[in-house]
């Protein structure tokens, strides 16, 4: 028998009903399709009812077990398994060189950094994940929340996110100490071509969005001014926040997705401007 180790983050999903509600809202397209962490494979087994997919898992032992539960599968080519670590794959590139859906249950303690690693990933068009329950609301968190930080703002830069449903503890072997949730993420248009022609022109504004965010959020108790203005001129930060209407005193996470982009353009805009005056001079 497989036990659950501690060092990868297992806690493998039994619950028949939690398994059939997953398939239910997965997307039905012609996209290929990949698992993180199949674990026992309870949630890859009903996966390959709908399609064929391609499954990363980590712990050598249970790609042995895998292998052979799902030798059938494996030699009719409907289930690929990957021995290998994702976030060393993202590493080198995509986890798939073609569009693809992500259905799985992540490790609590990599859960959030595969997230992210798949939002900036082209080729990955939506995911459906279970994660901690607190992880799935900062995800999906709406603005002026305690939850709304910079991972709400990325994640819903890059397309829609919500939570689904949540799973109880009783629902794993062995339990976890904390309930979980099905968030799901649908990429916007753009990111579904492969493209950042929409809100971010090209993948460089992106991680200049994401230091944006950082700075935004160093000190979430303090106003957005006060935490803004250790990367940009503070006058010049007052000055934008008159044209837009905002109070000094607002806090980052009191400020709209949108908010946050049309601070971010003006702020790049006006550094853009004093260097090129500085260059000038």
């Amino acid at each position: 028998m497989i036990e659950a180790k501690k060092k990868f983050g297992q806690n493998f999903l039994k619950d028949s009903t939690v398994l059939s509600k997953i398939i239910q809202a997965m997307p039905r397209n012609d996209r290929k399709l990949v698992e993180i962490g199949p674990g026992l494979g309870d949630l890859t087994q009903e996966l390959l009812k709908v399609k064929p997919l391609v499954a990363y898992e980590v712990d050598e032992d249970l790609c042995v077990y895998l292998r052979k539960k799902f030798s059938k599968e494996i030699e009719q080519g409907s289930l690929t398994l990957v021995h290998a670590n994702v976030l060393n794959q993202f590493e080198k590139g995509s986890l798939l060189n073609e569009p693809y859906d992500l259905v799985a249950n992540l490790p609590y303690y990599i859960a959030t950094t595969i997230i992210l690693e798949a939002l900036e990933d082209p080729y990955c068009k939506s995911m459906e994940v279970m994660v901690q329950k607190e992880v799935a609301e900062k995800f999906a968190a709406a603005p002026k929340t305690k939850e709304f930080t910079s991972l709400a703002i990325l994640t819903q830069s890059i397309g829609t996110a919500k939570l689904l449903f949540d799973v109880d503890p009783t629902s794993f072997d062995p339990q976890p100490k904390v309930v979980s949730s099905i968030l799901k993420i649908d990429k916007h248009k753009e990111f579904v071509e492969g493209s950042f022609s929409g809100i971010f022109e090209t993948k460089e504004q992106l991680q200049k969005f994401k230091k944006y965010l950082r700075c935004s959020f160093q000190s979430p108790r303090k106003t957005w001014l006060k935490n803004i203005s250790s990367e940009f001129d503070k006058q010049s930060v007052q000055d934008l926040m008159q044209m837009h209407d905002l109070p000094i005193t607002i806090r980052p996470h009191e400020i709209s997705v949108l908010s946050h982009h049309l601070l971010f353009k003006h702020l790049r805009l006006n550094d853009a401007r004093k260097r090129s005056n500085a260059t000038t001079e």
